[in-house]
């Protein structure tokens, strides 16, 4: 179990980071200037809030295929209200709400339905999307006050506004998973669900509170991405659920649950979104950005299952027939 310690997975994967810095560095040189740098917290905040809901949710043993459809539908619904005539902040409440309202609806079928978490909420998934382009019927929403811009656009001191927004996530998260009961009933669960049942837990309450609040950070992360883009559309949070889950597994959490924490998430994050970044600055096609994430994914689940063998091996269970 881990939470908040930091070990030898993540100071592995520090190593990564930094040969991906250096490799994107030499795609671009624009990629290691200070200017950048300090940029690219902003690209990967509205992910990253994401990512962390599905730490918890992959330390389970689940997983969500719909949070990059919840964003698009909080993002329409957001500006589908204020163009009605609702004040923003009601308008962002209300995003708020749907997000999760979409993620109880995973988290209801899930535990108390009993439906496989990967069929559950991909279907889920064509439904949000769907009800977004239903709703926008493809338009895009736009002019917003001036403050609103400052979530997605403006600056604390020298850094983004959303480098305190994200690293404060971590630390709540971090605490809530390596201090709390709450926290070791999710590592229970994904340890051995069965037992953690006999041990009186309510795992299915534990289950559909993780799922609503996935719901609810996508929300977030749309809101967020709404103010830093000026626009809300359909289309908002397309694939973020690729990166998002890159990022957790890259971060050493067990895709069967049970292994894994916050900062390792944070560290794969980086990855990603320097990745994403250094492709983007020099002129990369976003098709092999994808294929790029993709094949990162594969990497790390394959390191993770190499890994946890070893592991096992040296508290000598065995792995195979």
């Amino acid at each position: 179990m881990r939470g908040a310690r930091i070990g030898l997975s993540e100071a592995i994967l520090g190593t990564i980071l930094l040969f991906t810095f250096l490799l994107m560095a030499q795609l671009s040189p624009q990629f290691l200037t200070s200017t950048n740098l300090l940029q690219l917290p902003r690209f990967v905040t509205e992910v990253g809030l994401i990512a962390l809901g599905m730490t918890l949710i992959i330390l389970t043993g689940g997983i969500d295929l719909s949070v990059g459809a919840i964003v698009g539908l909080a993002a329409v619904v957001l500006g589908a209200l204020y163009e009605a005539g609702v004040p923003l902040p009601g308008a962002i409440m209300g995003a708020l709400v749907v997000g999760v309202v979409a993620g109880s609806m995973n988290g209801f079928l899930i535990a108390y339905l009993r439906m496989p978490p990967l069929i559950a909420t991909l279907a889920t998934m064509a439904i949000f999307r769907g009800l977004a382009f239903g709703i926008s019927q493809g338009r895009a929403y736009r002019d917003y006050p001036d403050w609103f811009y400052t979530l997605g656009q403006g600056y604390v001191g020298p850094f983004p506004t959303q480098v305190p927004l994200l690293l404060g996530a971590a630390i709540v998260f971090a605490f809530l998973l390596s201090k709390t009961p709450f926290g070791r009933k999710i590592y229970a669960i994904g340890n051995n669900e069965t037992a953690t049942r006999f041990a009186g837990h309510d795992v299915d309450q534990v289950k559909f509170l993780l799922y609503s609040l996935s719901g609810g950070l996508s929300a977030m992360a749309a809101v967020l991405l709404v103010s830093r883009f000026s626009t809300a559309k359909a289309d908002l949070g397309q694939g973020f659920e690729l990166d998002a889950i890159t990022a957790v597994v890259l971060g050493g959490t067990s895709i069967s649950g049970g292994t894994g924490g916050v900062w390792g998430t944070v560290l794969g994050l980086l990855v990603v979104g320097a990745i994403r970044n250094g492709m983007t600055l020099a002129f990369i096609n976003t098709d092999i950005q994808q294929m790029a994430i993709g094949a990162a994914l594969i990497t790390a689940v394959t390191l993770n299952q190499v890994f946890g063998s070893l592991r096992l091996r040296r508290k000598g269970v065995r792995t195979t027939g």
